[in-house]
């Protein structure tokens, strides 16, 4: 179908039995590519229960580990939110502990086009439009979406075709869900009826991303630290802060954007903290460590912002190697 391009040894599949994690499982297979899978049952649908029994059946026939997270969700008001952050946890758990060097995914075209939906309704920029990528960089990981120029369409036929069994997430029909309603109504139809159309465009705007040249890298970077040149325009010093939070796994609103550009200096999620000096842009951990005087002069003689500050001191970091 497409050529992956996953040169790690050590892999992990987000899996959960449905059409696209499934396909992924066996052109995995073909491809001889290594990996193994993780599964997530929230105890939601009755039928969970037998999407975990496959995937453990799958990983015994063809000798893949199966890690299994159970779990009961409280908070069934932000479900989406909630259950992505549990998954998440889960699968960086697993990679941290067994040394995984990639979480493969299997988002495809409908699940991109349904972003780039979801995004111009709330108001976007061109970076966040886009969204998912074949590879997102994270700190210990990388993540891959090998399936993002395959329709589900597509994906389903493979399965039938090769007799493959896999299971249909009711829950998916359920409106209520903004990502639900959209994919209803809108992305899957224009798939069906513009896919050719949809993946050329979704080439020129990654194209057009790139012919930027931001240089999205820090000059420095200890540890969750990261300092970068400040472009001296909003809209890039933006992008930067944007590509750096989502390695975090924190995507920003049109509100919280405009309030970074505001503010200057910004806690994000409770946990992130950001700062927009004259020349230089700051992302680190919110820290509540404790400083001693001598440091605080010293961050105040380097004009390093007091919300960076503690955990700079945290990690101990050698403030004469910023090169402020």
């Amino acid at each position: 179908m497409t050529n992956f391009n996953i040169n790690t040894a050590k892999n992990l599949l987000a899996f959960s039995a449905g059409i696209d994690s499934t396909a992924l499982f066996f052109l995995l297979l073909e491809k001889n590519i290594p990996f193994d899978i993780a599964i997530v049952d929230y105890n939601v649908r009755t039928q969970s229960k037998d999407e975990v029994a496959y995937a453990k059946e799958l990983a015994f026939k063809y000798n893949k580990k199966c890690f299994v997270k159970d779990v009961t969700l409280t908070n069934t008001s932000n479900f989406e939110k909630q259950a992505r952050d549990i998954r998440y946890n889960f699968f960086e758990e697993i990679i941290e502990s067994n040394n995984y060097q990639t979480l493969i995914t299997a988002h495809q075209l409908n699940d991109k086009l349904e972003w780039f939906l979801m995004q111009l309704t709330k108001g976007a920029g061109l970076v966040e439009l886009i969204g998912l990528e074949k590879e997102t960089i994270k700190n210990k990981y990388i993540i891959h979406r090998p399936l993002l120029e395959i329709s589900k369409n597509e994906l389903k036929e493979y399965l039938d075709l090769n007799k493959i069994k896999y299971f249909i997430d009711s829950s998916n029909s359920d409106e209520k869900i903004k990502r639900n309603f959209f994919r209803q109504n809108f992305s899957n139809e224009l798939i069906r009826n513009y896919k050719n159309g949809i993946k050329n465009s979704f080439k020129y705007l990654e194209n057009d991303i790139n012919s930027l040249n931001l240089e999205l890298k820090p000059f420095y970077q200890k540890e969750l630290l990261e300092i970068y040149t400040n472009q001296k325009d909003d809209n890039l010093n933006i992008k930067i802060i944007d590509k750096s939070l989502k390695k975090r796994g924190i995507l920003l609103s049109k509100a919280q954007r405009d309030e970074i550009i505001k503010q200057k200096e910004i806690t994000i999620s409770h946990k992130i903290n950001i700062a927009i000096t004259e020349d230089y842009i700051f992302i680190s951990p919110k820290s509540n460590q404790t400083m001693d005087k001598k440091f605080k002069e010293s961050c105040r003689i380097k004009k390093i912002p007091k919300n960076i500050r503690a955990y700079l001191f945290e990690l101990e970091v050698e403030l004469k190697d910023l090169f402020l």
